[in-house]
């Protein structure tokens, strides 16, 4: 070693070959792991052992940065990305499965909800259908003409709509009431009263 130049560059070959050496000895999670600092102090005692020939003190090695081979890097890369698209499908399965349940309560809901207002309407509707009867009940105890009257009216509201034509012989039910200007029910004594 004549230089300064030539002596960095002589030990930087026996470091990178005591660090190569040690490294394949290790695995890559011990390398970046809790064990990169035993690793280090090998190589600097091996190294030091070695470099002291040439009168050069070794006090420490250190690794600035690791990089991969580029093919392991690209398998180190799709590996992480494998397990980031498990990760996910992992998470989206868990999500779907959430709106699962939470789709099926909605669906349970709806159909309790759909039976009580469907139960709730008949009752209205029973309600209101026994009512409606006690009234016309009531209407014909009262007065039997004025009833027939009126059903008659609701039937003709129910079949004739706009725009049709009837065409009724005289001796119809339907027609009795729509015969002459005199309607019978105004012709009843119970009318006059």
């Amino acid at each position: 070693m004549r230089n300064e130049s030539g002596a960095l560059a002589r030990l930087d070959g026996i470091v990178f070959s005591e660090l190569r050496t040690e490294l394949a000895a290790h695995n890559f999670r011990e390398i970046i792991g809790v064990q990169r600092e035993p690793i280090m102090e090998n190589v600097a005692q091996r190294a030091g052992v070695i470099v002291s020939e040439f009168g050069i003190e070794l006090l420490d090695v250190r690794v600035k940065r690791a990089d991969l081979p580029q093919e392991v890097q690209d398998s180190v890369y799709a590996r992480m990305m494998a397990e980031r698209e498990r990760i996910a499908k992992l998470y989206r399965a868990e999500g779907e499965e959430q709106a699962r349940i939470i789709r099926a309560q909605a669906d349970k809901e709806e159909v309790i909800i759909l039976a009580d207002a469907y139960k709730v309407s008949k009752t209205l509707r029973g309600e209101g259908d026994a009512k409606a009867t006690r009234i016309y009940a009531e209407a014909f105890e009262k007065d039997p003409e004025f009833y027939s009257f009126l059903r008659t009216l609701e039937a003709y509201e129910k079949f004739l709509v706009r725009g049709t034509t009837l065409v009724l012989g005289s001796d119809s039910l339907l027609f009795r009431y729509l015969e002459g200007p005199e309607i019978r029910y105004l012709e009843s004594p119970e009318a006059e009263k």
